[in-house]
């Protein structure tokens, strides 16, 4: 990754303004760009950050080499929740994570040339008058729900169960109904119909057989396709599935 700043601001007002410009960045990626942001953070990828940038441009790249950093280094690894979360949630949660990034970028220039009591106050009031990049996409889907819902159009979700099974049977065993296994079981075991029961590792049912489910390749565990926000389309281009649980796990490394 290029160096991230283009000139070092020294005063409060550059710092501000520097500020400024990597939040409207930040902003940028989780609103107006939220697709191409979206689609940039593949849960296959390497640990990426985001990336707000001085001339409110953004960018979606790995962490620098250097160590220590030029600057503070946003969170790591936003990518492997993306698809184990609500896709709301998931953006709120790199949301939280800019803003703590955005201040502590803005307070690393203060210490840096020595900001005192005074200048640094005045900083904080600067930066507090703004709404934060939460604050900001909080109001974009209170905006979104008014016009057409969720981010990613329900429509595909409220298809009819006969598509949803048609195409979950072209998945193979990776993203299928996990029913097809059952069946088979209970041929070799008739008359126990507790085993071969397969529950939903998120939430925990079993619903009707024409449901949408994917597995695990990790632990092996079985989610419907609407509990992990994982739909037959998306599921094609999956080539290993992991959990919310093992996409954390992997994160946290």
């Amino acid at each position: 990754m290029e160096p991230l700043q283009q000139h070092v601001p020294r005063s409060v007002e550059d710092v501000f303004s520097d500020f400024q410009g990597r939040r409207q960045g930040l902003i940028n990626a989780l609103t107006s760009d939220v697709r191409k942001f979206y689609d940039l953070c593949d849960p296959e990828k390497e640990n990426l950050c985001l990336y707000g940038l001085p001339d409110a441009s953004w960018d979606v790249n790995l962490p620098v080499e250097e160590v220590p950093p030029e600057l503070p280094e946003p969170v790591l690894g936003i990518n492997f929740a993306r698809d184990g979360m609500q896709e709301r949630d998931w953006l709120s949660l790199v949301a939280v994570h800019s803003d703590s990034w955005l201040l502590g970028v803005a307070f690393f220039f203060g210490a840096r040339f020595n900001f005192g009591k005074n200048e640094r106050k005045k900083l904080f009031q600067l930066i507090n008058d703004l709404p934060t990049v939460f604050e900001i996409l909080k109001a974009s889907f209170k905006q979104s729900k008014d016009h057409s819902g969720t981010p990613h159009n329900s429509s595909s979700k409220k298809s009819s169960a006969k598509s949803r099974l048609s195409e979950s049977q072209t998945k193979g065993a990776k993203a299928s109904t996990p029913k097809d296994e059952e069946e088979s079981g209970e041929e070799e075991e008739e008359g126990d119909d507790e085993q071969g029961v397969t529950l939903c590792g998120a939430c925990g049912e079993n619903n009707p057989n024409d449901e949408f489910w994917i597995c695990c390749d990790v632990c092996e565990v079985w989610f419907h396709g609407k509990c992990v926000k994982i739909t037959p389309a998306k599921a094609e281009h999956i080539k290993q599935y992991k959990c919310p649980g093992c996409s954390s796990k992997r994160a946290r490394v």
